[in-house]
């Protein structure tokens, strides 16, 4: 992975803030970039993050209060955050890579306080270009990066994400096309015209937004 891969901050997950964000934990948090929007976009007061790759997680503790650097499925960082106590939790392109991410969301969701909110990424496996490779060359072949990730080991579409997101208990606030083509995008037009029926085969991730009700 490069530098650019882990130091993208991911701006789609603004719109779905909560309106008070005073602590936040963003799991894969990269090189800390989508920390660093959300840090300007609202008034947070402490910000986690939980990084695998070495060198991304020492960028991120420039933008973070505390990082736990490894395998977030091993680390038991919930030791050091009191239950309810977060009002976001950013899971980012890295559900994916655990073997278990339902009982990561488990974990992560009895960390989230009343109006706080659960943002998570993945990649969406009904995808029509994946789709088409497969049936027409039977193409499944992992690749270094994309939905053929070879570090991927869940595939999702939206039914399936949304199930994730809300196994923990989360009511379900969203799920939506991690990034919506604009006009005049060909795809644009083609989930307009079928009212976004289409997005289930155009959307290359789903956001799938979760929130702690009272």
């Amino acid at each position: 992975m490069t530098d650019r891969y882990y130091d993208t901050p991911r701006a789609e997950v603004l719109p779905w803030l909560p309106a008070r964000v005073e602590r936040m934990l963003d799991l894969g948090c990269g090189g800390g970039a989508t920390t660093a929007a959300v840090r300007q976009a609202r008034q947070v007061a402490w910000a986690g993050g939980v990084e695998f790759a070495p060198s991304a997680a020492e960028r991120a503790r420039r933008m973070c209060d505390r990082v736990w650097q490894g395998d977030a499925a091993a680390l038991p960082f919930e030791a050091d955050i009191a239950p309810g106590s977060l009002d976001l939790v950013l899971c980012m392109d890295i559900l994916e890579h655990l073997a278990d991410p339902w009982a990561m969301v488990r974990r992560l969701s009895g960390l989230i306080g009343p109006g706080g909110r659960l943002i998570v990424s993945v990649p969406n496996v009904r995808n029509w270009k994946f789709i088409w490779r497969l049936a027409t060359r039977g193409d499944f072949r992992y690749r270094d990066a994309g939905l053929l990730d070879r570090t991927h080991l869940r595939f999702f579409v939206r039914a399936t994400a949304i199930e994730l997101a809300t196994c923990g208990g989360l009511t379900l606030v969203a799920a939506e096309p991690a990034r919506r083509p604009g006009f005049p995008d060909a795809r644009w037009f083609l989930s307009a015209a079928t009212f976004g029926a289409a997005d289930e085969l155009v959307a290359k991730q789903w956001l799938i937004v979760a929130e702690k009700r009272d």
